[in-house]
C-alpha cells in the first residue's frame, strides 16, 4: 500500500515538473541532435582481396604447430581437394578459410580425439600460390606475382622489377571479367588513389611495348625514339637533336614498310617509320 501511495505521489510530482522519472531511450535521435551530427563519409568500394584476412587456397603452403610441443609441427601444402594432411587427425579441409578458422578447426579435432587438452595452435601461411596477378610486357621479370592481399598497381609493377624502358608510360589492367582500362605511369607516380588502383586476384597487368620510329642521316642524335600521339617529322627532328650543319629539312625521306618517299615536316609518323635526313646544297 505504501508502495502504491509512493507511485501516485511520484506521478503527481512528475506532472508539475518536480520529479523526473527515467524513460526508455529511443533508437531515433531528436531532429536537432541528428542535424548536429556530421554526416558519415561515403563508402569506398572494396577490392576483391581487401578482406581483413587471407583465405587459403590450393597450392598454398601452411605451417601448423602446437605451441610448446616440438613433437607436433608440420609444413604442408593444400592439395587439389582443398585439404591438408596432418599427424593424428589426417585430412583437414582448409580451402577458402582463414588461418584463424583453420587453427580453431585443428584445435577442436585434436581435443575431440583425446590427443591434447586445450592445445594452443599456430597456423601460418608460408607460401602464397593460389592467388596471383599476371604481369606481362616490358617489366624486368614478367610472369606470375603471388599476392596475399590487394596491392596497388605501382606495388605490383615494383614486385615485377619495375618497367624495363624509361619511355614506357601506358599500363593496361584487365580484370577477370575481360574489362580493360589504361593507366599512365606518370599519373600513378604523382596522382592520388584513383590513378593507382587496387589490383586483385586474377587481374592481368600489361606494360605496353613502346612504339618507336627510327631516324638517321644528318641529325645530331640518330637512333630510335618512342612515337608520341600526333608526332610530326618536325617534332621527330627536334627529338633527334636537330639538324647537323650539313642537314636539310627539305631533304627528308620517309620509309614506311616497302614505300619510300620525300615528305614534308608536317607529315605525321606512325610506329616503325624510318626517317632519312639528307644533306643540303651549298
Amino acid at each position: 500500500m505504501i508502495h502504491s501511495i509512493f507511485l501516485r505521489l511520484a506521478g503527481v510530482l512528475t506532472g508539475i515538473g518536480l520529479v523526473s522519472l527515467p524513460v526508455a531511450v529511443s533508437a531515433q535521435a531528436p531532429a536537432n541532435q541528428a542535424s548536429a551530427t556530421p554526416p558519415s563519409p561515403p563508402a569506398v568500394a572494396a577490392s576483391p582481396l581487401a578482406a581483413p584476412s587471407y583465405r587459403i587456397g590450393k597450392g598454398d603452403v601452411i605451417e601448423v604447430a602446437v605451441v610448446g610441443r616440438d613433437d607436433y609441427k608440420a609444413r604442408v601444402q593444400v592439395q587439389e581437394d582443398g585439404a591438408i594432411q596432418l599427424p593424428l587427425i589426417n585430412s583437414v579441409p582448409v580451402e577458402n578459410q582463414t588461418a584463424l578458422q583453420v587453427r580453431d578447426q585443428i584445435s577442436s579435432r585434436l581435443q575431440a580425439g583425446g590427443y591434447f587438452v586445450n592445445p594452443a595452435i599456430s597456423v601460418t601461411v608460408v607460401n602464397y600460390a593460389s592467388r596471383y596477378v599476371t604481369v606481362l610486357g616490358q617489366v624486368a621479370t614478367p610472369g606470375v606475382v603471388a599476392i596475399d592481399r590487394a596491392y596497388r598497381l605501382s606495388e605490383v609493377i615494383a614486385r615485377a622489377g619495375g618497367v624495363s624502358n624509361p619511355a614506357i608510360n601506358t599500363i593496361t589492367v584487365t580484370s577477370p571479367n575481360g574489362q580493360s582500362r589504361d593507366y599512365q605511369l606518370n599519373a600513378i607516380a604523382t596522382g592520388g588513389p584513383e590513378a593507382d588502383p587496387l589490383i586483385g586476384e586474377g587481374d592481368k597487368v600489361f606494360v605496353a611495348v613502346v612504339k618507336t620510329f627510327y631516324i638517321y642521316g644528318q641529325v645530331n642524335a640518330p637512333g630510335s625514339y618512342p612515337v608520341e600521339p600526333g608526332m610530326t617529322v618536325r617534332m621527330a627532328l627536334a627529338k633527334a637533336g636537330g639538324l647537323t650543319p650539313l642537314g636539310s629539312d627539305r631533304k627528308v625521306k620517309l620509309v614506311r614498310g616497302e614505300q619510300e618517299e620525300r615528305v614534308k615536316l608536317t607529315e605525321t609518323l606512325v610506329a616503325g617509320d624510318v626517317l632519312v635526313i639528307g644533306e643540303r646544297f651549298f
